[in-house]
């Protein structure tokens, strides 16, 4: 559950910041909803890499 939530957050708040800025006040309020979900997913055990998945391209590097 705490990596969906951290997810979620993470998503909406690109989107805000996609369509409203980096100064608007909801992208703002979104980006700490976010950390604020990723430092609990965090404190639960699970890794970042959980939360933040890299894409198709880079996890087939990575596994070189």
């Amino acid at each position: 559950m705490a990596i969906r939530a951290a997810r979620t957050a993470q998503h909406l708040a690109v989107r805000a910041l996609t369509v409203h800025g980096l100064a608007h006040p909801l992208t703002l309020a979104l980006l700490a909803a976010a950390s604020t979900a990723a430092a609990r997913a965090w404190d639960r055990g699970h890794p970042v890499h959980a939360i933040h998945t890299a894409p198709a391209a880079q996890r087939a590097t990575r596994a070189r």
